[in-house]
């Protein structure tokens, strides 16, 4: 997925994530906001980062403890995170298609992005 893709994905389910937390929390508290909206407790992963991180869960690049590392959270939050969006993806008919790559360590991926020192670099 190319990075303006990604970008548009974002924007296009950022109101939609909103929406759905707002529900959440409503059916949670029992009752509408009795304060302004961004009080209280702040949430673990912005929107792009649920968005990126369901999309990297759906392609099976990397374990929910990877995932969780690299995003600086628990597995129980990245799962909690993809098993909420990934049915407004299936709303906006957004397919994910698993990768062949797998990680499951940060060293695999350091590995999989180190490039080949072995070149030499042009010289002018």
């Amino acid at each position: 997925m190319a990075r303006r893709q990604l970008s548009e994905l974002i924007d296009s389910l950022t109101p939609a994530m909103e929406d759905q937390r707002e529900r959440v929390l409503r059916t949670r508290r029992g009752h509408e906001r009795l304060v302004a909206p961004g009080t209280g407790a702040k949430a673990k992963l912005t929107s792009a980062d649920r968005v990126l991180v369901t999309v990297l869960h759906l392609r099976k690049l990397a374990t929910m403890d990877l995932l969780g590392q690299l995003f600086n959270t628990t597995a129980m939050t990245i799962s909690r995170a993809a098993k909420d969006v990934r049915p407004l993806l299936e709303a906006h008919d957004v397919h994910i298609p698993a990768s062949t790559a797998r990680f499951r360590a940060s060293a695999d991926i350091a590995r999989f992005l180190d490039l080949d020192t072995t070149k030499t670099e042009p010289t002018c």
